[in-house]
């Protein structure tokens, strides 16, 4: 399961996506979140559908690579999925025995949450997929450069976010190495039960948040010996800039999010 995790993983390849801003990207996906939340029609999961299917085929990043990001919520959705099942009493009931009754609308529901979890994680990943961490953290800083009119510190704030996307894969390849090595020396982390595989776990976590630890001090120890200071006065070497391929994004988002209203005012909600 760990090697599966693609959170703060950067796929390497030329694309249209690739080449965007990436304060563009993360506009897009900001909006592309946020218009899950707009709609709970099959004809609005239809448009983002083909909205997600187009920017997945450009980005030329290979779907397997971003269903493997799934694999780290299948508990957490099938979880989220059962609540939804089992509490939502409206609707036709369609099994109603001892304590557990079931009825359409509990899995309607149950349906299109899991797939609006679903999309919302594959969208993520596409930018993340789809943008260095530097470029992340730059533009990220764009964005929210308005707040800093009212002494919100923005470009600390973007720093903490781009180490934060920089340690998941290091950490994670650091869990593997000290599994691994935990291994050759007998250890099971595959067999028995939920109960026992965590406390398999439980001598995992030391190691572990001692190299976390590590890592942190030596990246303030290499930030402190280049004088790093915060932002300001801070100059980029690769300044943002819009392009054509930017102005043809925009374009593109803005129809989806008119085809995603006129879905909901024109299509029957379910």
């Amino acid at each position: 399961m760990i090697r599966d995790i693609t959170i703060g993983q950067y796929y390497p390849v030329d694309s249209p996506i690739h080449r965007l801003d990436p304060r563009t990207k993360l506009i897009g996906t900001l909006t592309f979140i946020i218009s899950l939340f707009l709609f709970k029609s099959i004809a609005g999961y239809l448009v983002a559908t083909a909205f997600l299917v187009t920017v997945i085929r450009l980005s030329k990043v290979p779907f397997k690579f971003m269903v493997r990001g799934l694999k780290a919520i299948l508990l957490i959705l099938i979880i989220a999925m059962l609540f939804n099942v089992l509490l939502i009493r409206d609707g036709n009931v369609l099994f109603d025995k001892w304590f557990i009754r079931i009825t359409d609308q509990g899995l309607y529901t149950a349906a299109f949450m899991a797939v609006r979890l679903t999309y919302l994680v594959i969208g993520s990943s596409v930018m993340t997929l789809t943008t260095t961490p530097n470029d992340l953290t730059d533009g990220l800083e764009s964005v929210l450069g308005p707040l800093k009119k009212i002494h919100i510190p923005v470009h600390e704030i973007a720093m903490m976010m781009s180490i934060a996307l920089r340690f998941i894969p290091i950490l994670l390849e650091e869990t593997d190495k000290i599994m691994k090595a935990q291994i050759a020396r007998g250890a099971d982390f595959e067999n028995g039960n939920l109960i026992q595989k965590a406390k398999n776990m439980v001598p995992l976590l030391v190691p572990l948040f001692i190299s976390a630890f590590r890592r942190a001090d030596d990246l303030a120890m290499a930030m402190e010996a280049r004088c790093y200071h915060g932002g300001e006065g801070r100059t980029k070497m690769k300044p943002l800039h819009y392009g054509k391929n930017d102005a043809g994004a925009f374009v593109f988002l803005l129809i989806y999010l008119a085809a995603i209203l006129a879905a909901k005012q024109f299509w029957i909600i379910v």
